[in-house]
């Protein structure tokens, strides 16, 4: 494993830390920090006139091959300009779910029609996007999805329920996994379907969280339409499409989001400093573990890329992607109950009234939530188990 940079991503690193010194200033400025996991609410559109900014300087679609618009980077530039990105603390982008989950999918199985039409409102942030994967009774298990869609005509048709729906409240078009033949069971028969959302078929409820925000929805699909041809591969066959997008989701971001991870360590031992917990030699030792385990997530980050450029599909390589997802949500969980045995009995009082919560509330609360979404630690163990150490499939209907 070669953690090298060469002067060519030195230069590159430079040259993106100079600019986000020079362009987060004024009343981007302002916007440092805010959004993000149980943040998604903060400042909604100041982030989207950040995000558009961002395009039209071409910092979006910066891995994207030059010929669907982006800059073509090497996956080390891919993984500088998400870390200097995260170091410069600059606000959540809006637009994730476009740009780093469809916009590859839509590389990978989409038509050049489907391209054309897509790609460059992805890349403009001219339109946001929502997954609709979940479902009341298919969460993790995504295979037993029952949302239904049939071709009447030029279109289709869908009937159904999605919930934990990110971002719809202000996106306009849903990604959706749906059951397209009669009959099917499983992950056969499903459809991968490209949905407007702003139709009278389409009704959006915000969820609203503990952490005080309503970043997911549920969408109810009543009748709700969609041309024929905007059919993401077979119809039919949207498993393979699904677990395609999946693979994007655990990408160089990945990278970033231990950026973040580490800037909220630092800033718990500072606190922990301030009102002397860090006296306490027990406490003193779990941040220590904190930061040595972060060290190990990084660089298992950074093998699992390394053996990407030397032509090793990650996503297989002995189930690195659920290694690495049990690892980062446990640690990020850890993170959040010692940062609540720091604040002591002051962290179960709100900061005011009614229900205005501090970062370290915020972070205890919404970390519960890291080992369900993405792929419950179940189902994550499952994989693992089965088709990496080749041990029994569970029995179905087993007890959990």
């Amino acid at each position: 494993m070669d953690l090298t940079y060469s002067a060519e991503d030195e230069a590159f690193r430079a040259e993106i830390r100079g600019w986000l010194e020079e362009h987060l200033s004024g009343e981007f400025g302002a916007l440092r920090g805010l959004g993000g996991p149980g943040k998604d609410h903060e400042a909604v559109e100041e982030r989207l006139a950040w995000n558009r900014h961002l395009a039209s300087h071409g910092w979006t679609g910066v891995g994207w091959p030059v010929e669907h618009g982006g800059r073509g980077l090497s996956l080390w530039q891919q993984v500088i300009f998400h870390e200097e990105y995260a170091r410069s603390n600059a606000p959540a982008r809006v637009n994730h779910l476009g740009e780093e989950l469809l916009g590859p999918t839509l590389m990978a199985f989409g038509t050049p029609e489907q391209q054309a039409r897509f790609l460059p409102k992805i890349l403009a942030v001219e339109e946001l996007w929502a997954q609709g994967y979940s479902e009341p009774n298919a969460g993790s298990d995504l295979a037993n999805v029952q949302t239904r869609a049939r071709l009447d005509g030029g279109e289709w048709v869908l009937d159904g329920q999605k919930v934990w729906t990110s971002n719809a409240h202000f996106s306009q078009w849903l990604f959706v996994i749906a059951r397209s033949e009669p009959g099917s069971q499983r992950h056969h028969g499903l459809s991968f379907l490209l949905v407007p959302i702003e139709q009278d078929g389409v009704e959006v409820r915000p969820i609203e969280q503990l952490t005080g925000g309503s970043e997911f929805n549920e969408v109810f699909l009543t009748g709700a339409r969609t041309a024929a041809d905007l059919v993401v591969g077979e119809p039919g066959g949207g498993w393979a499409v699904a677990m395609g997008l999946l693979g994007f989701e655990r990408g160089v971001s990945i990278l970033a989001q231990l950026v973040d991870f580490s800037r909220e360590l630092d800033g718990l031992v500072t606190l922990a400093k301030a009102n002397g917990t860090i006296e306490d030699a027990i406490l003193r030792d779990r941040l220590a573990n904190l930061k040595a385990e972060l060290e190990v997530l990084r660089f298992t980050a950074l093998r699992s890329l390394s053996n990407v450029t030397g032509g090793d599909d990650s996503a297989a390589g002995g189930g690195a992607a659920s290694i690495f997802k049990l690892a980062w949500a446990n640690w990020h969980k850890r993170l959040g109950e010692v940062a609540m045995d720091v604040l002591g009995p002051g962290g179960l009082i709100a900061e005011a009234a009614p229900y205005d919560l501090n970062e370290w509330q915020r972070l205890f609360l919404f970390s519960r939530s890291d080992t369900i979404y993405g792929g419950s630690d179940e189902v994550q163990r499952n994989i693992l188990a089965e088709r990496v150490l080749g041990l029994p499939r569970e029995p179905k209907g087993a007890p959990r």
